[in-house]
């Protein structure tokens, strides 16, 4: 079972996306505040992370590059979710493997984790 980790300042979203990962098997962990992702993140070692962009500090970029830059987490796979236009082209250049725009769909959403999921094996 692929870990998972949310980092998204909307409870909404957070538990949305926490249920309907952990019903399609994953093992996921939700956060609503973007300061503690490096500290959860040395504790679960996700496969995969899913962030917002447009949160309190750290933001969604500065958590890609920061994630980038420590070398535990360099080749694991990132996938940005944001209601937040023209974010794709910056969010490549920090290193996010995949960009998703809200609102998205699920059945999207899903086949996006599997595709990063299987190019990180």
């Amino acid at each position: 079972m692929s870990k998972i980790l949310i980092v998204d300042d909307d409870p909404k979203i957070t538990t949305l996306l926490e249920r309907f990962l952990s019903a399609s098997g994953y093992e996921v962990t939700a956060l609503n505040d973007s300061s503690k992702t490096m500290q959860t993140a040395r504790q679960m070692r996700p496969a995969l992370f899913i962030l917002d962009i447009m949160m309190p500090p750290p933001d969604g970029f500065t958590l890609c590059r920061m994630l980038r830059e420590d070398a535990e987490f360099t080749r694991t796979p990132i996938l940005i979710i944001t209601a937040m236009d023209r974010s794709n082209s910056r969010a490549a250049t920090l290193g996010a493997n995949d960009y998703l725009s809200k609102p998205f769909d699920l059945d999207e959403l899903r086949s996006r984790i599997d595709t990063l999921l299987e190019g990180a094996a």
